[in-house]
């Protein structure tokens, strides 16, 4: 692996100091980053944020549209999301500290908003509200959206899916990333419901255009939860180096334990849970019934796919780059 590193030095005045790091991994991602990265100046509201892009196994100018934007890049050859999350945690100097996909927009004040939900020191990790782009986007594919923004999970105490921040204690939880699919969930799942939290504002989410390109990101993060269901976490700090056993066979947020007083939290298998939503929402709405018929099989079809697969290469959406 090769790693590069641009360095743009901070002046010493007070005001130019940052007051929060954003960590943006990014694989060939030239014809998105520009759009995120340009969206950063009025999400960031009153806050000097510090952008590290790290552009990770490019074969485009990802890196050189980060330097026109004035970012900090780090360049390693190796395409690795979980790598780059690990290289941006070390060139980054601030909290509280915020991780972003390269094609998330957040709308403006979003990002002061995060910082200041982090700092009042009632939760550990937090995210924005999660806005989805449905504009170009077939039938199949909006109507699994409508039933996805539904579920509880979404609509209340998610932490993921393109953006998260955590203060420093809550960055304190865990040495390093590990080499998982779903970054996203293993934070989120580090932290019980209390400890983590909405920000005012919203970032959006460019859904993708047709059903094959949904089914390539649905398998993708069928086989991330099940990585994750495979893998014991141990929490180094605070919970007394206990296993954490993640259960990630949905993407959803079973009942977590209090960590808080010192225990590592548990997680119990919620495909119930979600079953359960889907009824009551069509039960409820019915007009939304197809929208849970397609969302239900969808997910099917995506594990059929991830139990398939031999490989766990990115699977990526084109049809929104």
């Amino acid at each position: 692996m090769t790693t590069s590193t641009d360095q743009r030095p901070v002046e010493s005045t007070p005001s130019s100091r940052p007051t929060l790091s954003v960590v943006v991994p990014a694989h060939d991602e030239a014809r998105t980053l520009g759009r995120t990265l340009a969206a950063l100046t009025s999400a960031a509201g009153g806050e000097t944020p510090e952008v590290v892009v790290v552009a990770n196994g490019c074969s485009d100018d990802t890196a050189e549209v980060a330097r026109a934007a004035g970012a900090r890049v780090v360049e390693l050859g190796q395409a690795s999301k979980a790598a780059a999350l690990r290289a941006g945690d070390e060139a980054a100097t601030a909290f509280p500290r915020v991780y972003l996909d390269a094609d998330i927009v957040l709308t403006p004040g979003t990002l002061g908003h995060l910082a200041e939900r982090l700092r009042r020191g009632d939760v550990h990790a937090a995210s924005p509200s999660i806005r989805f782009d449905l504009r170009g986007s077939s039938w199949p594919v909006r109507a699994f959206y409508r039933a996805y923004a539904e579920l509880p999970y979404v609509r209340s105490g998610l932490v993921g899916l393109g953006v998260y921040g955590m203060s420093e204690a809550g960055r304190s939880r865990f040495a390093q990333f590990p080499d998982v699919t779903s970054d996203d969930l293993f934070v989120q799942r580090l932290f019980a419901e209390h400890e983590r939290g909405t920000s005012d504002g919203e970032f959006v989410v460019a859904a993708p255009r047709n059903l094959r390109n949904l089914l390539k990101v649905r398998t993708r993060t069928a086989s991330g939860n099940a990585e994750l269901s495979r893998t014991e976490h141990h929490d180094e700090r605070g919970a007394g180096g206990r296993p954490v056993t993640v259960d990630a066979s949905q993407d959803v947020t079973a009942a977590a334990g209090g960590s808080a007083t010192g225990n590592a939290p548990t997680f119990e298998r919620s495909t119930s849970g979600t079953t359960s939503a889907l009824a009551k929402l069509a039960l409820s709405r019915p007009r939304l019934l197809p929208s849970a018929a397609v969302y239900t099989a969808v997910t099917i079809a995506s594990r059929i796919s991830a139990r398939r697969r031999q490989s766990t290469a990115w699977q990526r959406d084109t049809s929104t780059r």
